[in-house]
């Protein structure tokens, strides 16, 4: 459970479904409603897969690497904290939305595009960028655990955080055109911001608990 949250709260304002939608829809246009459902089902699941593999094989490729538990701590701590920051002080209510729009530089495409679109640019990076694989390695590595029973839950948890996530992705994507016309972007942004906060402390955090690992380390010295 405490992988979970963690995980889904470090995630939530990076993924942003509301604020994904919103570029989605700008994207998409004026389409049926049978093409938003089959979209958002297909950017769901791939999110889903995309998500649990880097999952997998992040801390792999960081061990590959040697870079140690507790530097991936700190400096991805760091990073989370930073974005966490960065959304809270945003002034435009549109924003973040503007921001993943930025991300990527596709036109408007017509109807029959769309379906070789939906891994790029539609679930990345648009619905998760380069934030979210930071934060999601960060996590992954920041839960590890010495024992194997503990290691799973871990995984089980922020796996289950992904599904979730991606889940509110369908259902943003699929009513993108509802929601861009019943909830304010002014609305959406308050309520990020809120997670945003959440976000910085356990950017903060993570950071903390690296940092004090190395100093243990240098007094061990």
């Amino acid at each position: 459970m405490n992988a979970f949250l963690v995980a889904f709260s470090a995630l939530l304002p990076l993924i942003n479904p509301l604020g994904s939608a919103l570029v989605f829809f700008g994207l998409v246009g004026d389409a049926p409603p049978a093409v938003y459902r089959h979209l958002a089902r297909g950017i769901a699941i791939n999110n889903i897969v995309f998500l649990a593999v880097i999952e997998l094989l992040g801390v792999t490729i960081l061990n590959f690497f040697g870079i140690s538990l507790p530097i991936v701590q700190f400096g991805g701590g760091m990073v989370i904290a930073a974005m966490g920051w960065g959304v809270l002080n945003e002034r435009d209510a549109r924003a973040t939305s503007r921001k993943k729009k930025e991300e990527t530089d596709q036109e408007e495409k017509p109807e029959h595009d769309f379906e070789q679109e939906i891994f790029y640019p539609f679930t990345f990076p648009i619905t998760s960028g380069p934030g979210t694989l930071v934060a999601l390695i960060t996590v992954t590595a920041h839960n590890s655990r010495h024992t194997v029973y503990n290691e799973v839950l871990s995984h089980v948890g922020v796996f289950l955080a992904i599904v979730v996530l991606s889940l509110l992705v369908y259902f943003c994507y699929r009513y993108a055109p509802t929601i861009t016309k019943v909830i304010p972007p002014s609305t959406a942004q308050g309520i990020l911001r809120v997670v945003a906060f959440i976000l910085f402390c356990i950017g903060v955090q993570i950071s903390w608990n690296g940092l004090s690992a190395l100093i243990r380390e240098i007094m061990k010295a």
